[in-house]
């Protein structure tokens, strides 16, 4: 019979193939979810086994390494944004955000929107969903960037050479009936 820790690495396998499957945001967001949560409990279970072991053989246990968790999700509302001919460039600072992984750093973009999710920063999640944008982008031509400190979103804009005095339909409305 297999053991605890077997099973929960062939479960995490089943995870990452479905992973690299799927194509729905909603799905990749709970299947990686799933995924850091079968990674925690592997390393758990591995904790306890060394403890074990270690108290049969009357040793000093190793050092225990704390488990990789998520928090909270902190909602993004400080952010610049700039234009070019060809793009709109929203600029968030986040401390320390070059130093995660570049797959925990993911955006989804539709033609009116974007939505930005940083996973386990400094044990949080950091998120940014901006809708209904003045004017359609190019979901294929726009893209991210990770520098020091700072995620920049590059959103392609359809009609190049058009400038947007506002950033969504929302805040041109706001600053119209003003």
């Amino acid at each position: 019979m297999a053991s605890a820790v077997e099973e929960l690495q062939k479960d995490l396998e089943e995870v990452k193939a479905l992973l690299e499957k799927t194509t729905r945001k909603r799905v990749r967001d709970a299947l990686t979810s799933e995924k850091s949560k079968i990674e925690t409990e592997i390393k758990n279970k591995m904790q306890q086994k060394s403890q074990r072991k270690a108290e049969l053989d009357n040793e000093k246990p190793a050092a225990v390494v704390a488990p990789i968790t998520t928090g909270y999700t902190v909602k993004i509302s400080n952010y610049g944004w700039d234009q070019s001919d060809k793009f709109v460039k929203i600029y968030i600072t986040l401390t320390g955000v070059h130093q995660v992984p570049t797959e925990n750093v993911q955006v989804h973009f539709t033609e009116r929107s974007f939505d930005l999710l940083v996973k386990n920063l400094n044990g949080k999640s950091y998120s940014m969903i901006v809708n209904n944008l003045l004017k359609p982008i190019s979901v294929e031509g726009s893209s991210k960037k990770v520098k020091t400190d700072t995620v920049i979103i590059l959103c392609r804009k359809k009609a190049e050479n058009t400038r947007w005095d506002y950033l969504t339909q929302v805040e041109k409305e706001c600053k119209e009936k003003e």
